[in-house]
């Protein structure tokens, strides 16, 4: 059974700067340091962390590393402005060895393929995560409607 961990970025700073180069404000950096703790508190820990290469994804995808003590992220450029085309051909090339992968980007591709995926609509706000869980073992069965939401976080209302 494959679980995949999507997160959303943390929130993230200046839009008078390059997209790509955005850092996560105070706000940011404390959501994700406690989303980490809420991961880690419901024991949710991926065993391989894929992220955008933008600053402040790769910023959020290290802080949950490091809280959850696993492996430095890897970048994965095709998750950068990604749609939800992309994001499925992403997750359908994912190591197989793993069988439970986190998946750090931006919305609207999160969200869209979170619903793509589970039927459930839900707009992920920075910093959310939604964990879902598929009945099989390979990450190229992954389609449209394959998985269940198994458990969903969000640093609002803390």
């Amino acid at each position: 059974m494959k679980k995949l961990l999507l997160i959303r970025h943390a929130k993230a700073g200046s839009h008078d700067m390059k997209d790509f180069d955005r850092p996560l404000t105070n706000k940011g950096l404390e959501d994700a340091v406690y989303m980490a703790a809420q991961l880690k508190k419901a024991e949710l820990v991926p065993e391989y962390i894929v992220t955008s290469p933008s600053l402040r994804t790769k910023t959020t995808a290290n802080i949950i590393a490091e809280v959850l003590d696993v492996k430095t992220p890897f970048d994965n450029k095709h998750v950068y402005d990604a749609n939800t085309h992309d994001l499925l051909k992403t997750i359908n090339h994912l190591p197989d060895e793993y069988s439970f992968i986190a998946l750090v980007g931006h919305n609207p591709g999160i969200s869209q393929v979170l619903y793509e995926l589970t039927g459930e609509m839900r707009d992920m706000s920075p910093a959310d995560a939604a964990l879902i869980g598929f009945d099989f073992d390979d990450w190229e069965m992954v389609h449209t409607d394959t998985g269940k939401i198994a458990w969903y976080g969000s640093p609002k209302g803390r």
